[in-house]
């Protein structure tokens, strides 16, 4: 068994390598951004911009891809959930890393893809397909055009707080979703689909939904020469920043709230042996107290029966003195 484990996992100073982990977060990733790039590249030429659409679309990719390789990484796909699983031991340094560079890997070859397969022309060129794909803020966000028409944009401090508060959803909700042992749990996919779809549902309007720094790096690096308003690779920064700190806080609360669950089982064990001690310890006096109420329940019954001998033997000296006196009168008549 162990020879046949060794063949899947390798080590590293004893440290395990999920081989099979590795190539479902890169394969995983690929497919999931590939399928992210396409749609959202494609959809808001052809059908108009729908973040329900673009929504339902990554929740549905991320769903598919956790149910299909869940069993073997747990269905991560995004370096801030790698980093969370990371810091609160749900994943391993190694496999941690290597799962990351997978996903990053992932995204580089799905960018790759949609460059080559996407047809452009003088009427079509590849930025009219690149900005609806790539992720940014401020002049580089998918509706900076409308805004600017009003003279408004979306900065980088609501472009920051969007992009953490979602991340910090999907990010919690996949710690939930993943195993102690670093597995996805039955219910996952769902899960995760659903976290994602929330996150992209506000995300989308104003830096195109990263929520993965994997999926900003793919194809923000095929777009860099596409001629977009403001280079993406320029900003692909932020959404690496606004992923470590979403894991960053979602590992403390996890880790704050295992000690503190832990902290209340160790209180309710210390009271239950309390408990158990006492009850020791009063079944002790009880059993010191019932030889001590029998001897008093003797001698409490000791003058009874000395009564009862005394009126026993009162009893026998007057028949003793009756027959006598009958005797004597039997006596006295047979004289007669």
């Amino acid at each position: 068994m162990t020879e046949q484990k060794a063949q899947h996992t390798g080590s590293t100073n004893g440290k395990p390598i999920s081989i099979s982990g590795i190539l479902g977060e890169l394969v995983g990733s690929f497919l999931i951004f590939l399928a992210i790039y396409l749609v959202s590249a494609l959809s808001p030429s052809l059908y108009g911009p729908s973040a329900i659409l673009i929504a339902a679309a990554t929740g549905l990719a991320y769903a598919a891809m956790t149910f299909i390789f869940g069993k073997f990484s747990g269905g991560q796909f995004n370096p801030a959930v790698t980093l969370a699983a990371m810091l609160t031991g749900k994943t391993n340094f190694i496999n941690g890393i290597c799962y990351i560079i997978a996903q990053v890997l992932g995204g580089i070859g799905a960018g790759a893809i949609v460059k080559f397969v996407l047809p452009t022309s003088k009427a079509a060129p590849a930025k009219m397909w690149f900005a609806n794909a790539v992720n940014g803020y401020d002049q580089g966000s998918i509706s900076s055009a409308q805004l600017q028409q009003a003279g408004v944009s979306f900065g980088i401090f609501f472009a920051i707080i969007v992009e953490v508060v979602a991340t910090v959803i999907v990010v919690a909700a996949s710690l939930r979703a993943i195993d102690d042992d670093g597995k996805a749990a039955k219910n996952a996919a769902a899960i995760m689909g659903v976290a994602y779809a929330l996150g992209v549902t506000f995300t989308y309007p104003i830096t195109g939904a990263s929520l993965n720094p994997a999926r900003a790096t793919g194809i923000a690096i095929f777009a860099n020469n596409a001629g977009l308003a403001v280079n993406p690779l320029k900003q692909l920064l932020i959404f690496w920043i606004c992923s470590i700190l979403a894991a960053a806080v979602v590992a403390i609360v996890a880790i704050v709230a295992q000690m503190l669950s832990s902290k209340h089982e160790e209180d309710v064990e210390a009271l239950d042996v309390t408990a158990d001690w006492e009850k020791d310890d009063n079944d002790s006096k009880s059993e010191d107290a019932e030889p001590e109420s029998s001897e008093q329940s003797a001698d409490f019954q000791m003058p009874f029966l000395g009564d009862s001998n005394k009126t026993e033997d009162s009893a026998t000296q007057a028949d003793a003195e009756n027959d006598a006196t009958v005797e004597s009168i039997n006596f006295g008549e047979t004289k007669d």
